[in-house]
């Protein structure tokens, strides 16, 4: 059966949640009502939406890196060190085995771990630390913290962490299905994280607020503005329709300045407005990923496009800013190249905001090419949803209405092709089944011929491919004026 757009009532939810807290021994641990005792005696700075409300009323941007490893001891001192390096929101990266449900994959994991003094997984599995495990994590980081996983159905990973003082979950059944997973199906993905907002809003009644996070970057490569605001804005409504009030919409740069300021700003007006005309109290913020695609391998050169992250997301106005490390491009993150890449980000951030009232740039066309865009899907969405987000969502993948790049699923029609213009933004130059007029596809057709007038080329696959890998090569514009 299909999910609808509406509110999981009492005698649902609580039958599903039966069934989750019995999926796994340590969710029979968790207790609804202890659980919001012990986030009401939890001090306003381990609140991530008391934090992120504070950001926003003195426009700061806050920094989170990423991170997670197997042990309650070694996530401990990884998170002290982001602190002592100026993080100010922390993450929690969970294990991949966890975010399928293999939960003794997980235990198997943890136990060599533990055995083996290094972790051998590549997140905390937090479902198999449970409550007392993720409590003691929380009881010791004087920071708020989020889980960030990749799950399309992380119910009982989001009952164990907001029981156990975990103020944030980042994730939604599109965005934490199309980019990640190749089989799951929309239909149990969407359901899946009504559930975990249901269970937010459930707190939220019982005077608890809590923060969500859809992740706005998707598949990270080359992902049209107007499909990752879309995205973003409906998982943001489906949360709201199950109780959720604190919502933090994200963005993943796309390398080219004008459009990342552009799309973000886009993503905070076309939001707001939208959940007042649906009705919703949302206190919204905003996230700015920095570049998550390829990274140069040399150090100096992926300094600079952390540095270059770090400017956008003051000039945009996010709220929170995901920061990258110069050691991308080498596998998994050391705590030192993750504690450089938190310096090195907080120093930049600091010197644009002190500058901030004398740097403008006009990204009012950019904003007007996103918006209406983002408007023409949003709409198709719920006219073949005949008015139910939920409906219109799946109906639109099935039919290539919805279309992110490069994405493994065996649901996303794979149609889109993006590419930058003459001057590095996205543009796409084969459609699908994206719902553009006229107007705007002669609008990418005109800027990609621009390319390929200054480059002598047409379009080719090589150049898709040369755009994929711009950022870490250093060449980002192709137009004959790099270097």
């Amino acid at each position: 059966m299909r999910p609808k757009n509406a509110k999981l009532t009492e005698d649902i939810f609580y039958r599903i949640r039966e069934q989750v807290l019995g999926s796994w021994p340590t969710g029979h641990w968790i207790d609804l009502e202890e659980s919001v005792e012990y986030l009401r005696s939890l001090p306003p700075h381990k609140s991530f939406p008391e934090v992120l409300t504070e950001a926003k009323k003195v426009n700061r941007v806050l920094l989170q890196p990423r991170g997670g490893v197997a042990t309650i001891t070694g996530q401990t001192a990884l998170l002290e060190g982001f602190i002592k390096a100026g993080a100010d929101v922390m993450p929690v990266t969970i294990d991949s085995y966890t975010r399928q449900n293999a939960y003794l994959k997980s235990e198997q994991g943890l136990s060599e771990s533990l055995t083996k003094d290094t972790s051998v997984l590549n997140g905390f599995p937090a479902v198999n630390h449970g409550l007392r495990g993720c409590r003691k994590l929380s009881e010791a980081i004087p920071r708020p913290l989020q889980a960030r996983h990749g799950s399309p159905d992380g119910r009982l990973l989001a009952e164990i962490i907001h029981a156990s003082g975990w103020t944030s979950n980042e994730g939604g059944g599109i965005s934490y299905n199309i980019p990640y997973s190749k089989k799951a199906s929309l239909e149990s993905s969407i359901f899946n994280w009504q559930y975990c907002d249901r269970l937010v809003g459930v707190y939220e009644e019982k005077g608890i607020s809590l923060n969500r996070e859809p992740f706005g970057p998707l598949t990270g490569t080359l992902v049209p503005p107007s499909i990752s605001n879309a995205i973003a804005i409906m998982e943001g409504l489906l949360a709201a329709e199950q109780g959720v009030k604190n919502i933090s919409l994200g963005f993943g740069s796309v390398g080219h300045v004008p459009q990342d300021i552009a799309a973000m700003k886009s993503l905070r007006m076309m939001a707001s407005r939208l959940f007042k005309e649906f009705g919703y109290d949302v206190n919204l913020s905003t996230v700015y990923h920095q570049w998550m695609g390829n990274f140069p391998r040399e150090e100096s050169e992926a300094y600079s496009v952390i540095n270059l992250g770090s400017l956008t997301s003051v000039l945009a106005g996010a709220t929170k800013m995901i920061i990258k490390t110069p050691h991308e491009a080498e596998g998994i993150p050391t705590l030192e190249a993750n504690m450089n890449g938190i310096r090195t980000s907080h120093h930049m951030v600091k010197m644009i905001r002190s500058q901030l009232g004398s740097l403008t740039i006009d990204v009012s066309d950019e904003m007007e090419i996103i918006q209406e865009e983002t408007m023409l899907i949003i709409d198709e969405v719920f006219r073949l949803g005949k008015g139910d987000l939920a409906e219109g969502i799946i109906e639109s993948f099935a039919k290539g209405v919805l279309d992110i790049p490069f994405a493994p699923s065996i649901y996303n029609h794979g149609a889109v092709m993006p590419i930058r213009d003459y001057l590095g933004a996205i543009r796409i130059v084969e459609f699908g089944n994206l719902p553009f007029n006229a107007h705007i596809k002669a609008l990418h057709q005109e800027r990609i011929a621009k390319r390929e007038r200054l480059e002598n080329k047409k379009v080719n696959h090589e150049m898709i491919v040369n755009d994929i890998f711009s950022v870490s090569n250093g060449d980002f514009f192709q137009n004959g004026t790099k270097g």
